[in-house]
């Protein structure tokens, strides 16, 4: 056994996009409880783990992380709140997710060496709470694995219909049934599911990353194309204020989250420095808005209010529009990992919890894993998600649900609660506010969009 005495955080350099980091860092030292942590460190986790990921991938995958089922419930989501609001909605949920990401990179440089995550973060500001933020991670990513089953099972019967003609859909209903193509998906993903480092779904992620360009050149050629239908005027808004907005609210915050790897990011990047996670950060955060921009605002102008919450799925079947829904299938695919990899990690923490290390430095990676641990927690989370996408087909209420409860939780409250704690006797500064604000803002999405839903799911309106 060896001691390690922390006594202050790595300066960081300068970011222009989230502040001079440089000129702070003296505020980040010590900041727990005014003196050096001592942390006991098995000697076997001496050789830290050492970052193999440049900032491309790095930026890829958590771009791949953020797209998603979110494009797809976007027009409806923009429909809920009108076209003006809905581009200043996008715009300001990507703004709050990227605070988010940046405190919890923030927060990321207190933990030992290249063993950052939710728990270990956890440990050092609320320990008693540790197995809570780690249960909720774990069900937010759950929630999002299942949707992309639920999208898979809507698209594919679409595929066959579209590509093989209706009177061969007719003839082999089994190509038609949802269970059947969901149940071929989860044996195609079984290998990557089992992949233990986050960067070794780089190359997947760029091939998921083509098919959201061709979705994006689907909905721009639907919408300036000569075959363009406008909607009715009636059909079409600027501005919409109802309830609507509240219980939808969460699937604008759904679409940005990708904090639960933003730890993995931090871990594997070769240059972990805060200036060099903020430039991950604003590019993936920046690119996938304009995706949703895009998507949104001319989703919703395509189909006016009428728009469903899989906007693919109103396209007209022509190959080209098959060709874009195989392609969002091979996305899912490829995305799949990267919420069962986070998940995964979480319920280790929780299942490990009898025996931690002092302070939350212990193995904390999946690479520490025992293998027999690590098969039975992916095939639990591979079966778990599977019977759920089977018995569930609303993909808006899965999104809601988990939007407003998993997706609030990792994106607001807790990167604003642990970075408000490490700095809890520091003065106030800008970022002690904001982070304030970001877990106060939180919770109030989560009580008022949760209610809502709740209330909209008991009278049946679902």
């Amino acid at each position: 056994m060896s001691s390690i005495s922390i006594e202050e955080e790595t300066p960081s350099t300068s970011s222009a996009i989230f502040g001079n980091d440089q000129n702070n860092d003296h505020i980040d030292q010590s900041p727990l409880l005014g003196e050096s942590i001592d942390v006991e460190v098995e000697s076997d986790c001496e050789d830290e783990l050492t970052g193999t990921a440049n900032y491309l991938s790095c930026t890829v995958n958590l771009a791949n992380t953020i797209l998603g089922t979110g494009m797809l419930a976007m027009p409806a989501a923009v429909a809920s709140v009108g076209l003006l609001m809905g581009s200043m909605m996008i715009v300001y949920a990507a703004i709050t997710s990227g605070l988010g990401l940046y405190f919890l990179s923030r927060s990321a440089s207190h933990t030992y060496g290249r063993n950052s995550s939710f728990f270990a973060v956890s440990k050092l500001t609320y320990p008693s709470a540790a197995l809570l933020f780690d249960a909720a991670i774990a069900i937010k990513c759950f929630g999002v694995a299942v949707s992309y089953l639920i999208i898979v099972g809507d698209l594919m019967p679409q595929v066959i219909s579209g590509s093989l003609g209706d009177k061969f859909a007719d003839e082999y209903s089994l190509l038609m049934d949802r269970r059947f193509w969901i149940t071929i998906f989860m044996f195609v993903i079984i290998p990557l599911a089992f992949l233990k480092r986050l960067d070794s779904l780089r190359h997947t992620s760029f091939i998921a990353l083509i098919a959201v360009v061709y979705l994006v050149f689907i909905v721009i050629y639907h919408y300036f194309g000569p075959d363009y239908k406008a909607p009715p005027k009636e059909k079409l808004h600027y501005i919409k204020f109802s309830t609507k907005f509240f219980t939808n609210l969460p699937i604008f915050i759904f679409a940005f989250t990708c904090h639960q790897n933003v730890f993995s990011i931090y871990n594997e990047h070769i240059d972990n420095s805060q200036a060099s996670i903020n430039r991950v950060i604003f590019s993936a955060i920046g690119t996938t808005a304009t995706v949703y921009q895009i998507i949104g605002l001319l989703g919703y102008l395509s189909f006016g209010d009428d728009v469903l919450p899989n906007v693919i799925s109103m396209y007209e079947t022509s190959v080209f529009v098959t060709i874009g829904r195989v392609a969002f299938v091979i996305l899912i695919l490829f995305s799949y990992p990267l919420q069962a990899h986070p998940a995964r990690a979480c319920l280790d923490k929780i299942f490990s919890f009898a025996s931690p290390s002092r302070n939350g430095y212990s193995k904390l990676s999946s690479l520490d894993m025992s293998n027999i641990k690590f098969i039975i927690l992916t095939t639990g989370i591979l079966i778990s998600s599977y019977i759920i996408a089977i018995l569930v087909s609303k993909l808006d209420l899965v999104l809601a649900f988990v939007g407003s409860t998993g997706s609030t939780t990792i994106s607001f409250i807790l990167p604003g609660i642990f970075y408000y704690k490490i700095h809890e006797n520091d003065p106030w500064d800008k970022k002690k506010i904001l982070a304030t604000f970001l877990a106060f803002y939180g919770l109030c999405v989560m009580a008022i969009c949760l209610t809502l839903n709740i209330k909209k799911v008991a009278s049946g309106n679902y």
